[in-house]
């Protein structure tokens, strides 16, 4: 019986810890807001996620390396369409090679 009660005091401990961190408030806000849905998500687990701020919450690092990213992409297309407008141009003045490379 003396183990039974070991742990019964280790799991109150532990609900304590749980409940002076806000992690059973921010729990039940969030199990609360899924079964207030009126259609419920195909993946309860991602809705947990992303209410809980895990799945969108980007960090000021992740943000500027998404803006980095598309003006990449963005000049990585310009030099494309430039590269092609010069291959063109430069056809006019040298003919393809015979044996088809260019």
């Amino acid at each position: 019986m003396a183990h039974y009660r070991a742990s019964e005091s280790k799991r109150e401990q532990f609900r304590r810890y749980l409940e002076k961190a806000g992690v059973l408030n921010s729990l039940t806000n969030v199990l609360v807001a899924l079964y207030e849905e009126t259609e419920k998500p195909n993946n309860a687990l991602d809705f947990i996620k992303h209410h809980l701020g895990v799945a969108g919450s980007e960090s000021d690092d992740a943000t500027s390396l998404h803006l980095e990213l598309s003006d990449l992409q963005q000049k990585f297309q310009q030099l494309l369409d430039e590269n092609k407008e010069l291959k063109t141009r430069l056809l006019q003045y040298e003919p393809p090679h015979e044996d088809g490379t260019e």
